[in-house]
């Protein structure tokens, strides 16, 4: 079975909504890790819209897991990363008016920029893994730019409307999986999974980690807030601390 790793920029979101300290990421990931995930995710955007500079080093120092840190390939954050030195920095796209990350590197159009980010970043110790589409084209190219692992974008998959549209985005997802494999790629998977999608993609056989995040953390803002309110509810009306 994949290993899962726990994305906790969401977290990071609503504390950034009022630019306070709660609800604290780290706080999410240690109880992440308490759960028994496998790994931590997170993702310092150029704009900085939820994860700050600060959380990393509060990340890497207090987890014993795996922190895994998605990046741009902006100098900037190549930077950044190579100072805190996560265990694995993953390449992704981004663009500022994005809501989220819409789908993998192209990495025939950017390959100069992303090569030199792969450089820097190994020669500093760190893992490096390319979020691409399930493309048979660009996990050729991931293959001949040196990474050892790469992680296929499931959003096609998970957004599918049809039950055919979603037969056939796993099917490439498969297929990509497999032919990473054969050229001796690690391969994880992520983007849009949650728990209603997440089986299909968990028993692909080369697939070895799973990244996933806001349907964690909208999960936890269910199944947490009844007992957030009843404490609430019991120092209002003169309960016990």
């Amino acid at each position: 079975m994949p290993r899962l790793g726990v994305n906790v920029d969401h977290v990071a979101t609503l504390r950034q909504a009022r630019g306070g300290k709660n609800p604290s990421p780290l706080w999410a990931a240690v109880e992440a890790q308490r759960a028994g995930c496998d790994s931590i995710v997170c993702h310092l955007r150029e704009d900085r819209r939820h994860i700050q500079d600060q959380d990393l080093p509060l990340l890497k120092r207090r987890l014993r897991l795996p922190l895994n840190l998605e990046m741009g390939a902006h100098p900037e954050i190549v930077r950044i990363a190579c100072r805190v030195k996560p265990d694995q920095a993953t390449l992704v796209p981004e663009r500022r008016q994005e809501l989220t990350t819409e789908g993998g590197l192209d990495l025939y159009r950017g390959r100069q920029r992303v090569s030199r980010a792969i450089r820097q970043l190994t020669s500093s110790g760190i893992r490096v893994s390319l979020f691409i589409d399930p493309d048979a084209r660009q996990v050729e190219l991931a293959g001949k730019l040196g990474v050892p692992m790469v992680e296929l974008h499931t959003g096609r998959y998970a957004e599918a409307r049809t039950a055919d549209v979603r037969r056939r985005a796993l099917r490439d997802l498969k297929a990509a999986a497999r032919q990473a494999k054969e050229a001796g790629l690690a391969v994880a998977a992520g983007h849009g999974l949650d728990y209603h999608n997440v089986r299909p993609v968990a028993v692909i056989p080369e697939v070895e980690e799973l990244n996933i995040g806001f349907s964690i953390v909208a999960r936890a803002m269910e199944a947490g807030i009844y007992q957030a309110v009843r404490g609430m509810v019991a120092l209002v009306q003169g309960g016990p601390r």
